[in-house]
């Protein structure tokens, strides 16, 4: 799975288990720091800010504008995130953690790959 879409899964999986009593205060703690990292890359960017806010209330609608924020962002792009992301993760879906869904390694400059679940790309390179 590519580092966007880990990144937006975490969010995800953190702010349905952040509403739910049976979730475990180590996950709901997972959830606000990565939020908190990504909050910390958005300071000058309120629009941003807001946009990381709605997404917990309404995911379907606020995950495409939350994910071209976080690319403008260079979220994508920054390990602490990714790693808090990934945790998250292991932590909220332990049984797709285990099997490797959200490793992955990209080492030197990286085009045209996609990794994941129902992802659409469209690649133009000069």
């Amino acid at each position: 799975m590519e580092p966007i879409s880990i990144i937006i899964a975490a969010l995800g999986a953190g702010a349905i288990a952040a509403t739910k009593d049976t979730a475990g205060t180590a996950v709901k703690d997972a959830y606000q720091g990565l939020k908190a990292l990504i909050k910390k890359k958005f300071e000058s960017e309120p629009k941003a800010q807001m946009v990381l806010e709605e997404h917990e209330t309404d995911p379907e609608t606020y995950e495409a504008p939350l994910k071209k924020k976080l690319a403008e962002a260079g979220v994508d792009q920054d390990a602490e995130i990714i790693k808090a992301a990934q945790e998250l993760l292991k932590q909220e879906k332990p049984e797709e953690s285990a099997a490797g869904k959200y490793n992955t390694v990209f080492e030197g400059e990286v085009k045209g790959i996609q990794v994941g679940d129902r992802n659409k790309q469209e690649n133009k390179f000069g």
